[in-house]
């Protein structure tokens, strides 16, 4: 006794030609879907560049803890140093020990061996250097007994502004720049393998959820300031109710 065919391919196998051709044609549509961009959207897949640029967004949250730091040292404001010296840890383990690392292993070498945008490669990487001292002074400075210190607390605030003033046209130039001419000095598949490296490396570090982890951490720090509310950005125009 033969059985009912279980599968597509089944039933086409023991169809007619010519009943084959007009089955094929009807199922050709549906053959032809493919669930790998659902799949990819559901694993979260992100590429080379864009992984980068959203590093950059829990650098532009953590620029904003040191900027209402800087605003409450001018104004004689009392703070706690904590959530600032969480902030430039999570910049030396996140963004200069990881982040900045696949920019100087993974993309620099490769402009320079493309000769494209060497000039700025060399600004960039001088100021990742810059960056580490900057960092590291407002590491040892953030402390109660350095707040109490008129003489210390100007250091920690010349360091805080220093490292915004810098790093916020720095990632806007890698963002605008750097990073849309990857594409162009790599292949596609090289390009794909970035991806892949930089997941690895960054799985390592901190887990399977690590950017998620960052981010949760950065927004632990806004709430400690009192700066987590978005809407207290919100400039309070004439009128405005």
């Amino acid at each position: 006794m033969r059985h009912a065919p279980r599968t597509r391919r089944d039933f086409l196998g023991l169809t007619t030609a010519a009943g084959a051709g007009v089955l094929a044609a009807g199922f050709a549509p549906a053959a032809k879907k493919s669930k790998k961009p659902e799949k990819e959207k559901e694993d979260g897949d992100v590429s080379p560049a864009e992984d980068l640029m959203r590093e950059h967004g829990v650098l532009k949250r953590v620029l904003l803890v040191y900027g209402e730091a800087i605003r409450r040292l001018d104004a004689g404001e009392e703070f706690p140093p904590e959530p600032v010296a969480d902030a430039a840890k999570l910049i030396r383990s996140f963004i200069e020990d990881y982040h900045e690392k696949l920019e100087e292993d993974f993309l620099f070498p490769r402009f320079r061996k493309a000769k494209k945008h060497v000039d700025l490669v060399d600004v960039l990487l001088a100021q990742h250097r810059v960056g580490r001292t900057l960092t590291e002074t407002t590491t040892r400075l953030c402390n109660a007994a350095s707040l109490k210190d008129p003489e210390r607390r100007q250091e920690l605030k010349d360091s805080m502004a220093g490292f915004i003033r810098m790093y916020a046209p720095h990632e806007a130039r890698e963002d605008t720049v750097l990073f849309p001419a990857l594409r162009k000095i790599v292949t596609a598949n090289e390009y794909d393998a970035l991806g892949d490296d930089f997941e690895t490396k960054e799985h390592q570090l901190f887990g399977s959820d690590g950017f998620e982890r960052m981010v949760d951490r950065v927004a632990g720090i806004e709430k400690n300031l009192g700066i987590y509310d978005l809407a207290s950005f919100t400039p309070k125009t004439p009128g405005a109710r």
